[in-house]
């Protein structure tokens, strides 16, 4: 069944009474082509990408939850290309393109929202940064316009510029960023993967992996022992913990990076700003909630869950950048796995083990960046070599020095 206007007025004249599951929930097959471990937006986007770029659809994906119960379903739904480094730029641009055709790839209402997004800077030191990331931006074609005060404050009036212990000097604006509704984005890719074959497995977590003779051959599983003849890793933070069955140890780390929502309040905030002078974000939904985060919980954690020192610097920032929101009453809050890479850029690559490969090391980024990375990492399953896009993505690249060291943020005005 395809979605149109068409179908949603005939379901309307029916009561709703004729549509169709979204996927089917198939069952596991004795062996696949491909498995990929991991039912979240990455693991879905390349089933669909191995079917549709590459015709591969003896393929499964195994979910060891249902489908959105891990890190897609737990973000701030922020999308954007405003990188700095070369091996990032094009990747994230490319991603950024494959969001706007998105839902008309699919066929699935994503609700892209192309809504904006400002970084603030509040320094001469951050001034120089952001134009300095802007410059390699348009170098690399990407929008991005470098705004001073009085152009921040005619855009975000709401904001405070005079009685703030950090002033707002301007920001770095791409306008072509914004937001996806996060679980669209699984539903979306699930029923796209489907209709092309792929089979989706819920609740089947993956206990073991099986190699010989340094091959990977098949994985033992809460539902069985499925044999595949290649098998992709797209377990986020919980990425260690699956390699480790295949005895590899990753150079990551995972923390719990917590998301906040608050009550539902008129329109206010129509794109997505972040603070300069903190690690905090914000962003308006579409049911009036403000969204909102900030840094992952300092100490190494595999529970979906946060502690209040992490809530209170989240909060504090927010207040320094917004004192009204301190009247508002918080809806709920939840935390994702963070799969923290070392220098804060992803690996998508073939692993050490002939038939395993890995898409893992997200840190901040991976709902952004979750259409490359599942084009990207279904070329590299599929030819058995890195795209263009994800060659810098080196899981060896620790090892030899050839860091992509985004993280580097440089001074921070609140750090001194």
């Amino acid at each position: 069944m395809r979605y149109s206007i068409l179908s949603v007025l005939s379901q309307a004249l029916q009561g709703n009474t004729g549509w169709k599951p979204v996927w089917r929930d198939a069952e596991l097959k004795p062996a696949y082509d491909i498995v990929i471990v991991g039912g979240g937006g990455h693991g879905l986007a390349t089933a669909f990408y191995l079917a549709k770029e590459h015709g591969l659809t003896n393929v499964a994906v195994l979910e060891k939850g249902w489908l959105g119960s891990g890190n897609v379903g737990r973000n701030t739904t922020i999308i954007r290309s405003n990188y700095l480094l070369p091996g990032n730029i094009p990747f994230y641009e490319w991603s950024m393109k494959l969001w706007e055709g998105l839902e008309q790839d699919l066929n699935y209402n994503a609700m892209v929202s192309q809504r904006g997004v400002l970084n603030l800077y509040h320094s001469d030191v951050q001034r120089d940064a952001y134009a300095r990331r802007g410059n390699a931006m348009r170098l690399h074609g990407v929008d991005a316009d470098l705004l001073d005060r009085e152009q921040v404050k005619a855009l975000v009036p709401y904001l405070d510029f005079d009685n703030a212990r950090f002033p707002i000097q301007g920001g770095l604006m791409q306008r072509r960023g914004g937001t996806v509704r996060h679980d669209a984005v699984a539903w979306g890719y699930a029923r796209a993967a489907d209709q092309r074959g792929v089979d989706i497995v819920q609740n089947c977590e993956v206990t073991g992996i099986r190699l010989e003779g340094g091959r990977v051959v098949g994985l033992d599983t809460a539902k069985g022992f499925v044999r595949a003849g290649k098998v992709g890793l797209a377990c986020a933070g919980n990425s260690s913990r699956v390699a480790a069955l295949a005895g590899l140890r990753l150079p990551i780390e995972s923390h719990v990076l917590q998301a906040f929502v608050s009550e539902g309040i008129k329109p206010l905030i129509d794109t997505v700003i972040t603070f300069g002078a903190g690690h905090f974000y914000i962003s308006q939904s579409d049911k009036g909630g403000l969204v909102f985060g900030g840094d992952i919980d300092g100490y190494n954690s595999y529970a979906q869950r946060g502690n209040l020192p992490a809530v209170e610097d989240v909060c504090e920032s927010g207040m320094a950048l917004m004192p009204m929101i301190g009247r508002l009453r918080l809806l709920r809050s939840w935390g994702g796995l963070m799969d923290m890479s070392m220098d804060g850029s992803p690996i998508i690559d073939k692993t050490p083990i002939e038939g395993l490969y890995l898409n893992a090391g997200w840190c901040y980024g991976g709902f952004k960046a979750t259409p490359a990375s599942g084009w990207c990492f279904a070329h590299t399953i599929a030819r058995d070599e890195p795209h263009t896009l994800n060659a810098a993505y080196r899981l060896d690249r620790f090892a030899t020095g050839h860091l992509i060291d985004e993280k580097g943020a440089g001074a921070q005005p609140n750090l001194h």
